[in-house]
């Protein structure tokens, strides 16, 4: 391709609206354009990446077995009604009305709609296992649409289902899944981590997201350099505690606080460390108040509360709710007393003497101990901190943020049970297959790239998904000889199927030297003073040194290093 016949609108601004690195470098490189908030359109550039994120996904989904088909991206209400998530869904959800006043949804996700099309498809066991794939575009109306497409309203998903006899046909089915993601995070030379996650509303007996390691991910996880232990920091796991204190259990006594409501004003107040004292929480979960314990300088983690309580909603107590169960202001709640149900996290139940609250305005109680002054339930349901004790080996935990680009469930039989898709075994009897599900964001991994390979002059592309994969800058297009031998080397390149551009724009060596930087081509061929010798430079984008080589033996380096990939 021809740069002076490319349309590529590269912007020499940084856009007010990016926030991160991808999506400056995303609309300054002419990547895409923002149409609406949360909508983007990619430029032709843009596209060529994005097809070679696409062909990758498909190359491992392929790999491991799995089938690809495409659904429709406007889909029936009939099917949500039936799973209950067209009212699950919300506001998020985009739905519209026909001609006919029948209702519809984009769809955000499609388990309802696979599960219907093998229900009506698949009867014996000798059918199954089954894996179905598609790269579809989803839609979600995001409350808060940022970071250009790392959450958007529209996006491109590969999302994938596995039907199976039962548990154990699942784990294989999964385990090819995971297989098959990590390839495609280690053919886009990722920086990433596979954690334990929380299934959520997808249900299920497990899930794992897949997270590439970045300042700027929205989820944190925590994982051992010793172990390799990873989960995400909602479920990662704060090991039981035995008992060590070997202090003397003291007489309970209340002492006056007054206007204390936070730890730290009562740390101060007392002159006394935050982990010698517990503090009690109020929640509502779904109509009952319940209490939750964690020590002074801990957080609690609602996630992990919920699935203890196994409850649908879950909020902190308004005042007054907090007042009923406690006959206090909120921040003198604690355990004696109550009469409503506790849940004490591990370190609570460890420790001795603690200080908490008295369940009376302005003031608390020292020297309480679970067992003696009241009793609780005792789970994990903290959040867990830097250099914490891995659960799995004891070594020190360190703590990351992580964008999530895929995610992997067992969904067992939730859908396949709803919409009764079921198998005839080899006794004749009728059993619901056991499902999985496998999604991964296609604009998430495109943006995640540029994310960890950038530097103050644009993209560096890794050479498997660059949009082309080298451009040729004749310094002087009005110079013979240079144009000469670029358009030489621009015709050996492409009859080797290298996909190359040839900057013939009559633009200063510099403009264009900055061009191709921004754009992030992985290899630049410099064609100036020294053509005339039969001599070029070879600069790759991930470096700062350029090699001089005859025009030959460049030719063979980037034949050797794009086929390489």
């Amino acid at each position: 391709m021809y740069f002076s016949q490319m349309f590529l609108p590269t912007l020499r601004e940084v856009p007010a609206e990016a926030e991160i690195m991808s999506h400056k470098w995303m609309l300054r490189a002419g990547i895409m354009r923002k149409l609406a908030s949360g909508i983007y359109s990619f430029l032709p550039l843009g596209l060529r990446a994005l097809r070679k994120v696409e062909q990758i996904v498909r190359e491992e989904m392929d790999r491991a077995g799995a089938q690809e088909l495409l659904m429709s991206a406007l889909l029936p209400a009939e099917s949500y009604r039936e799973s209950g998530r067209w009212e699950v869904f919300g506001p998020e959800m985009f739905r519209l009305k026909d001609r006919n006043n029948r209702d519809f949804c984009l769809g955000p996700t499609h388990e309802e709609i696979f599960t219907e099309t093998v229900k009506n498809s698949v009867r014996s066991y000798r059918s199954l296992p089954i894996i179905l794939y598609q790269i579809q575009t989803k839609y979600r109306d995001e409350i808060r649409p940022r970071f250009g497409v790392m959450r958007s309203r529209e996006f491109i998903m590969k999302d994938a289902y596995s039907f199976d006899r039962d548990e154990e046909a699942l784990d294989i089915s999964y385990k090819k899944m995971d297989e098959a993601y990590r390839r495609i995070l280690d053919r886009l030379g990722l920086d990433y981590k596979v954690v334990e996650a929380d299934s959520g509303a997808m249900g299920g007996s497990g899930s794992q997201e897949f997270m590439v390691i970045s300042e700027i991910g929205e989820d944190e996880i925590a994982y051992c350099k010793a172990c390799g232990y990873a989960a995400n920091i909602e479920m990662a796991s704060c090991p039981k505690l035995e008992h060590t204190a070997t202090e003397e259990e003291l007489p309970t006594e209340k002492i006056f606080t007054p206007n204390i409501h936070t730890i730290s004003e009562l740390a101060e107040f007392l002159d006394c460390a935050p982990t010698k004292m517990a503090k009690t929480l109020i929640f509502k979960a779904d109509d009952e108040l319940v209490a939750a314990m964690v020590r002074g300088d801990r957080e609690l983690n609602e996630v992990k509360l919920k699935n203890v309580l196994g409850c649908t909603e879950l909020e902190i107590a308004d005042a007054e709710s907090v007042g009923t169960a406690t006959n206090a202001e909120v921040g003198f709640a604690g355990p004696i007393g109550l009469k409503i149900r506790i849940i004490a996290d591990y370190e609570v139940a460890a420790g001795k003497n603690l200080i908490v609250g008295a369940n009376e305005t302005d003031h608390h109680l020292i020297n309480v101990n679970m067992g003696r002054d009241f009793d609780t339930e005792v789970h994990d349901i903290r959040t867990i901190a830097e250099g914490d004790s891995c659960p799995r080996c004891g070594q020190a935990i360190t703590l990351a943020r992580g964008i999530e680009v895929g995610h992997i469930f067992k969904l067992g039989t939730k859908y396949s049970e709803q919409f009764k898709c079921n198998y005839i075994d080899e006794s004749g009897d009728e059993r619901p297959m056991v499902m999985g599900c496998y999604g991964i964001g296609i604009n998430r991994l495109m943006a995640s790239v540029i994310e960890q390979n950038n530097d103050e002059k644009g993209i560096i592309w890794p050479v498997e998904i660059a949009p082309y994969h080298v451009i040729i800058v004749p310094v002087n297009v009005l110079d013979e000889t240079v144009m000469n031998i670029a358009h030489n080397m621009y015709e050996k390149l492409v009859e080797s199927n290298v996909e190359v551009i040839l900057d013939d724009r009559n633009e200063r060596a510099g403009v264009k030297f900055n061009d191709a930087d921004l754009i992030g081509i992985p290899i630049r061929i410099n064609i100036g003073r020294k053509a005339a010798e039969g001599l070029v430079e070879f600069k790759p984008r991930n470096s700062s040194e350029a090699v001089t080589l005859p025009v030959d033996e460049a030719i063979e380096k980037i034949l050797s290093q794009v086929k390489n990939h």
